[in-house]
């Protein structure tokens, strides 16, 4: 391409790269060099990838070139590097699941979602940091500490942290994240990116480490919601090698796609939207989106799902996410508990001591919060509400917090209104929707939208008209 140089390439998005590869006026070659001259660059200042695949990128670009070169373009992902949340098996390259425990872990077989993206044209650039097992949080990182590109000193969010740095940063042009109780809504909210959590059955979970098996979904981080369209597209669909993942047809994402909402009913969840749980500035800015929402056509009302505001408590997640996480690694516990960070230890330590009735109660709360949700989308298409209840917040190091007000404020009330969804399975997508001014730090702030079951493409298309109609999304962080 005339007059650009191969600095300015990472700063495109999927969808205009696309187009510049398939026409050949720049070559999958070029962008993977300046990706991985960029990640060079900036990677030690924000520790976003734990490892890179330099050799292999450069090689499997150079195939990609040619394969177009001699008019096989596979698609839009075809020469576009990526890169993935260390939680996914990659044939060849250390998959640590963001643990020591893993370091030396070499997978002989791809995940599912790798194999679909790599089968698409794309190229892993490398594995990005995490929390530790997806269960660590935002305490302690084994392979450094994530930073946040819009402030260096704050957090990318967990626990697909490097996912959110990396895309953020411009060091990939789209990423894989995994999304629990709201790990990718959260690292897309923190740093300003869009990130989506396909309903539970959507996308194979085949060759990805679990943390709690009923909840964990893999999605896509992206700066924009067309490159979120993109990269679902390839990784949706039923996969034999995981018999949750359901039998319906994957639609066109990109065609619906219109910037069109007249007539779609929205939900604004009232209990996640408390004055106690809510920073003020994050509340103006969700409700300024609403109003831009109904501006565009769309029907917006408050609706009330009473358990939301219990989602993330020690009622409902905290009961699921202890006693699946330490069933599923159960030898480690058993073996190796004292190699895992300190707050890992204490999840996992709580999985094994939790009463039955704990985990039966919180069993029943979800089934009756998963019955409200159901009886507003009978008469609602989407549901909106703030991605995360404040800012990013400041980094912190050390033990998990011990108080209960310091796991209030630092754990559970960050992260308030995102788990809801999660545990009720619904698709749900975050996207910027405005700034809040930090003692004079500019920090990004996330809008959540919800739909039914399998309504992905509503998810996009109000995503995509809010997107559209607004300038957050061109925003870039200062680093």
């Amino acid at each position: 391409m005339e007059n650009m140089d191969k600095r300015d390439l990472p700063f495109l998005t999927v969808g205009r790269l696309a187009t510049l590869i398939e026409s050949s006026e720049i070559s999958p070659v070029e962008v993977t060099e300046a990706y991985l001259d960029r990640i060079r660059k900036i990677n030690p200042l924000i520790n976003a990838y734990i490892t890179t695949a330099d050799e292999q990128v450069l090689l499997d670009a150079e195939i990609a070139e040619s394969e177009i070169a001699n008019k096989r373009y596979l698609g839009p992902l075809h020469g576009i590097p990526f890169a993935v949340k260390d939680q996914f098996l990659t044939k060849g390259l250390t998959t640590t699941n963001g643990s020591q425990l893993l370091s030396d872990f070499v997978p002989d077989r791809d995940a599912t979602v790798i194999s679909k993206l790599k089968e698409a044209g794309g190229l892993l650039l490398g594995k990005l940091n995490m929390g530790e097992f997806a269960g660590g949080g935002i305490f302690n990182y084994p392979y450094g500490i994530p930073r946040n590109p819009w402030a260096l000193d704050h957090t990318t969010g967990g626990s697909s942290s490097g996912s959110g740095g990396a895309t953020s940063a411009y060091l990939c042009a789209t990423s894989l994240g995994e999304d629990t109780g709201g790990s990718i809504r959260s690292p897309s909210s923190f740093c300003g990116l869009t990130g989506l959590r396909p309903s539970r059955g959507r996308v194979s979970r085949h060759g990805m480490f679990s943390a709690i098996w009923s909840m964990d979904t893999p999605g896509p981080i992206t700066r924009n919601v067309e490159d979120c369209a993109i990269t679902l597209q390839v990784i949706a669909g039923a996969d034999p090698m995981d018999p949750y993942t359901e039998p319906i047809p994957v639609p066109d994402y990109r065609q619906h796609l219109t910037g069109e909402i007249k007539g779609i009913r929205i939900g604004i969840v009232k209990e996640l939207l408390l004055d106690d749980y809510i920073d003020p500035q994050v509340k103006t800015s969700i409700v300024r989106a609403t109003q831009k929402l109904e501006e565009l056509g769309a029907i917006v009302e408050e609706v009330s799902i009473p358990l939301m505001k219990n989602a993330m408590s020690y009622l409902i997640q905290i009961p699921h996410t202890v006693t699946e996480m330490s069933a599923i690694y159960d030898n480690f516990v058993r073996t190796r508990l004292g190699e895992y960070n300190h707050d890992v230890q204490v999840n996992l330590l709580l999985g094994k001591i939790l009463p039955a009735q704990i985990y039966y109660k919180a069993q029943k709360l979800r089934g009756l919060l998963r019955e409200q949700t159901k009886n507003i989308l009978r008469n609602f298409d989407l549901l909106v509400a703030q991605t995360d209840s404040e800012p990013a917040p400041v980094l912190t190091s050390g033990h998990m917090p011990s108080s209960k007000k310091e796991i209030i404020d630092k754990i559970l009330r960050p992260i308030f209104s995102t788990v809801g969804f999660a545990l009720v399975g619904l698709p749900a997508i975050s996207i910027p929707c405005g700034f809040a001014d930090v003692k004079g730090t500019k920090l990004p702030i996330g809008l959540q939208i919800a739909g039914r079951p399998f309504a992905e493409s509503t998810v996009l298309r109000a995503a995509f008209a809010y997107e559209q109609a607004t300038e957050w999304h061109k925003a870039s962080p200062p680093i």
